[in-house]
């Protein structure tokens, strides 16, 4: 089994900066750059592999931020859930196309781009893109690079092939798209054209990401979310990374599984990252889930959004 170890207070960031407690999406570009997407006062955030805070930008951009991907260019992409769009940006910043508008939205569950998208992959070899949409659409949407809409799959519903709030997507190699299908608690495999291959159990999914190692065998990361409201202290329930093989087989986890504040749990896994090491990052948002799930007081001080788990390679 591979093993990871928490590593305590990995970023570090200046006065008067913060997540907001809420670091919804990470990602990791070709140099082991990390990126926070996040909703506290300076969006995009910058550190380096050891947890130093570089730069900050997009300042009063956003409505909400959501997701974050990062293609072989290190291009940035970036998810805003409120405002219905999908922007490319430089690493710098700068904004080189935005997918949709920042409108009202498509109709509720129209299939339409988008009504509340919530992330994005795109393919290491055409460079398509692929959106996962979301809160108020059951659809996953394809996208040219240049951003033409070129097709979407997916309709409401819990059979092989239909979604329940899709939240995250990633890629199984060049032919495959895994799928958060969050609230029928399972990943669904697809081919690029949206046709169902096959479903994998999963506690509440909310965050997807895939490596390919270097004996050419794929990983796939996936972050489980809160127990429900009335099974929150309920041990060994999501709040946990599994680590899954090609085929959906476990061979792996991060976090001790339940809900709790010390380094070893997690409170609520929102956005995924893995390094060229191995190393895992999540972005969480435990002041939503004690807020808005548990109906509780946060505890004093700024709540922890931003983790890095040391891979340790192999476990008993």
């Amino acid at each position: 089994m591979v093993g990871y170890e928490p590593v305590p207070g990995w970023s570090r960031l200046p006065p008067g900066l913060s997540f907001g407690s809420e670091a919804t999406s990470v990602a990791v570009d070709s140099d082991d750059l990390v990126y926070v997407f996040n909703r506290g006062p300076v969006p995009v955030m910058i550190f380096d592999p050891d947890g130093n805070f570089l730069k900050g930008w997009g300042e009063g951009e956003f409505k909400l931020p959501h997701g974050i991907g990062v293609d072989p260019e290190d291009h940035l992409y970036l998810v805003d859930v409120a405002g219905h769009f999908v922007q490319k940006r430089t690493r710098e910043g700068e904004v080189l196309f935005t997918l949709e508008s920042r409108a009202r939205g498509a109709g509720l569950h129209s299939g339409i781009p988008f009504n509340r998208p919530t992330d994005i992959a795109v393919h290491p070899r055409s460079g398509d893109l692929f959106v996962s949409d979301g809160y108020g659409n059951s659809s996953v949407h394809r996208f040219s690079p240049g951003g033409t809409h070129l097709a979407s799959f997916g309709r409401p519903g819990s059979d092989p092939g239909e979604l329940s709030l899709p939240h995250g997507v990633c890629f199984l190699g060049e032919d495959r798209v895994i799928v958060c299908d969050r609230e029928n608690f399972r990943l669904q495999v697809f081919t690029l054209d949206g046709e169902p291959l096959a479903q994998w159990h999963a506690y509440y999914p909310q965050a997807v990401r895939s490596v390919c190692g270097a004996d050419g065998a794929w990983q796939v990361f996936v972050g489980e979310g809160p127990p429900v409201r009335y099974q929150r202290h309920t041990p060994n329930l999501g709040c946990r990374v599994k680590v899954l093989d090609g085929a959906g087989g476990e061979m792996g986890r991060a976090g001790a599984g339940g809900w709790a504040f010390d380094d070893d749990h997690f409170t609520c896994i929102h956005g995924l990252a893995v390094d060229s090491r191995g190393d895992l990052y999540v972005a969480e948002c435990p002041l939503l889930t004690i807020t808005r799930y548990y109906d509780e007081e946060p505890p004093p001080g700024e709540l922890l959004s931003l983790r890095k788990w040391r891979r340790t390679g192999a476990a008993a």
